[in-house]
C-alpha cells in the first residue's frame, strides 16, 4: 500500500454492492500502554512488548484495526525529525516524514500519530517506535531534541473480523486478498489466475493462466490455446508468417501446417503455392516431398522428369546406362510419342494426366483438371475452371470475391456484394439497397 496514495483505484460499485450484504465487524475495544521513558539522542529505538490488554476483557485486542502513537518531543526544528513504526508482523508505517520547511520549535506536546497500515494483523507481540534526527551533524549539542515520553493507544477487536482461513500476511495486504479472494475472485473467468481480475470476461484478469493474445489498442485476451494463425511464446500468443495456419516460430521457415492453397515443403518448412525444383506434390499431404537425389524435377520420389547430372564425372557407360533408366520410366508413362523425352507424350497412361505435353500424376499450381490438365486464367494461382470468375487462390495483394481474383482495394465491403457491370457494392440483407 502506497503511503501516498493508499490503496489506489478502488472499484466503488463493487463496494457498494457488497455493503449491501455485510456483516459487522466484532465489537471494537481499545487498549492503551505507556511505553517507558527514553532519554535524548539523535537517532533512537524504542521497543515496547504489548498483550493487547489480554487481561483486561472489556479492553483485550486481539486483531487490530488501526494505531496510535502519543509522544511527547522537544526538538529546536521538528520539521527535522523522521518516526517509523514496525508492527509485531512487520508491517512498516511512516507516522511522520522529513519536513525541511517545518521550523517550529515547539516539538510534539501529547501529539497523536495514526496508522491503518497494520489492519487485520495480531496486537500482541513487539512493536518498535524509530525516531530519526536529520539534522547536520553541526548542530549544536545543546540543541538535540528528546523523547519524554510515548504511548501505544491500539484499536481492534478480541475476535477476528473475518471469517476466512487465510495465511498470516505482512503489511496492508489482509483487507485487499480478503476483499478480492473472498468477493471478486468467484465472478472472474476461468482463464484468470487466483490474482483475480477487474471484472467477468477473459479479457480482465490480472493474469492469464495458460495464453493471452495482445492487441493493438493494449488491451488483451485469455485464451486456453493459441488460435489458428499463432503460436505460444512464454504464455504468449504470437502470429505466425502469413502462410502458415500453424507454426513453432514467427519466421516464415518455422511453419508446421499451412494456410489453404499453400502446400508444406518437407525439410525447409516453408509454404509454398507449387513445389520448387527437386521436390514433388504429395497431395494426399498437401505436402513438397523431395525427389531421388539425381532428379531435378519428378512426379514421385522415384520418376524423374527432368535429371540433374554431372556428365563430366560419369563414364560414357555410366551415362548410356542413367539416360536408358531415365527414358524408360518416362516412356512408359505414355501412349505413343512424337520423340524421345516426357515432353513429346501423344497421351498418357492410366492414372496419369497430360499436362503441356507432359505426363503428370496431378496438375500443377496454375492448371485444372478436365481428365487433363488446362491452364487457369491469367488472374487465378489455382482454379477449378478456365474463366476469371473460376479462381481458388489469388496472388498476393488480391482479394478472392465470387471467384474471381480483385485487388484489394477494389474488395467489396463486409455484408456486401458487387452489382453487375456498374461495380456497386449491394448490401446482402437488402438487395435493392445500395451502400
Amino acid at each position: 500500500v502506497s503511503h501516498l496514495y493508499g490503496f489506489g483505484l478502488m472499484d466503488a460499485e463493487s463496494m457498494v454492492k457488497e455493503a449491501v450484504r455485510w456483516k459487522q465487524v466484532p465489537l471494537q475495544h481499545v487498549c492503551a500502554e505507556e511505553a517507558r521513558i527514553i532519554y535524548p539522542g539523535s537517532e533512537m529505538t524504542f521497543v515496547h512488548e504489548t498483550t493487547g490488554c489480554v487481561g483486561r476483557p472489556l479492553e483485550h485486542v486481539a486483531y487490530v484495526e488501526h494505531v496510535i502513537v502519543r509522544v511527547t518531543i522537544t526538538h529546536h526544528h521538528r520539521g527535522n525529525l523522521y518516526i517509523k513504526l514496525l508492527s509485531p508482523s512487520g508491517t512498516k508505517s511512516e507516522l511522520l516524514a522529513h519536513r525541511p520547511l517545518d521550523n517550529s520549535s515547539e516539538g510534539f506536546q501529547n501529539w497523536e500519530f495514526m496508522t491503518t497500515h497494520c489492519w487485520g494483523e495480531k496486537a500482541r507481540g513487539r512493536w518498535t517506535l524509530k525516531i530519526k534526527d536529520i539534522s547536520s551533524k553541526s548542530s549544536n549539542l545543546a540543541e538535540l531534541g528528546a523523547l519524554k515520553k510515548w504511548s501505544l493507544v491500539i484499536y481492534g477487536t478480541a475476535k477476528h473480523p473475518y471469517h476466512v482461513h487465510h495465511r498470516s500476511v505482512r503489511s496492508v495486504e489482509p483487507l485487499m486478498k480478503i476483499f478480492w479472494k473472498n468477493i471478486m475472485v468467484r465472478l472472474c473467468d476461468q482463464e484468470c489466475t487466483s490474482d483475480g481480475c477487474e471484472g467477468p470476461g477473459p479479457n480482465q484478469c490480472v493474469m492469464c493462466l495458460h495464453f493471452f493474445l495482445k492487441f493493438k489498442n493494449n488491451t488483451r485476451l485469455c485464451v486456453s490455446e493459441c488460435p489458428k494463425g499463432f503460436w505460444g511464446d512464454r504464455r504468449r500468443c504470437k502470429r505466425c508468417f502469413a502462410t502458415c495456419e500453424s507454426c513453432t516460430g514467427s519466421r516464415s521457415d518455422q511453419c508446421t501446417s499451412c494456410q489453404p492453397g499453400q502446400h508444406l515443403t518437407e525439410g525447409t518448412n516453408t509454404c509454398t503455392t507449387s513445389c520448387g525444383e527437386g521436390y514433388y506434390l504429395d497431395h494426399d499431404a498437401s505436402l513438397c516431398r523431395k525427389c531421388s537425389e539425381n532428379c531435378l524435377k519428378c512426379t514421385s520420389f522415384s520418376i524423374c522428369t527432368e535429371c540433374k547430372l554431372d556428365t563430366r564425372q560419369l563414364s560414357s557407360i555410366q551415362l548410356m546406362f542413367l539416360c536408358l533408366t531415365y527414358l524408360w520410366n518416362n516412356q512408359n508413362l505414355c501412349h505413343g510419342t512424337t520423340g524421345p523425352g516426357v515432353e513429346s507424350c501423344k497421351n498418357c497412361v492410366e492414372g496419369y494426366l497430360m499436362e503441356e505435353w507432359k505426363c503428370v500424376h496431378s496438375c500443377s499450381a496454375g492448371f485444372y483438371d478436365t481428365n487433363d490438365c488446362e491452364e487457369c486464367h491469367s488472374d487465378c494461382v489455382t482454379c477449378h475452371g478456365p474463366g476469371d470468375n473460376d479462381c481458388v487462390l489469388c496472388e498476393e495483394g488480391k482479394t478472392l470475391e465470387n471467384g474471381m481474383c480483385v485487388f484489394d482495394h477494389e474488395a467489396c465491403p463486409l455484408k456486401t456484394y458487387r452489382s453487375g457491370e456498374t461495380h456497386t457494392f449491394m448490401s446482402t440483407a437488402n438487395p435493392t439497397v445500395c451502400l
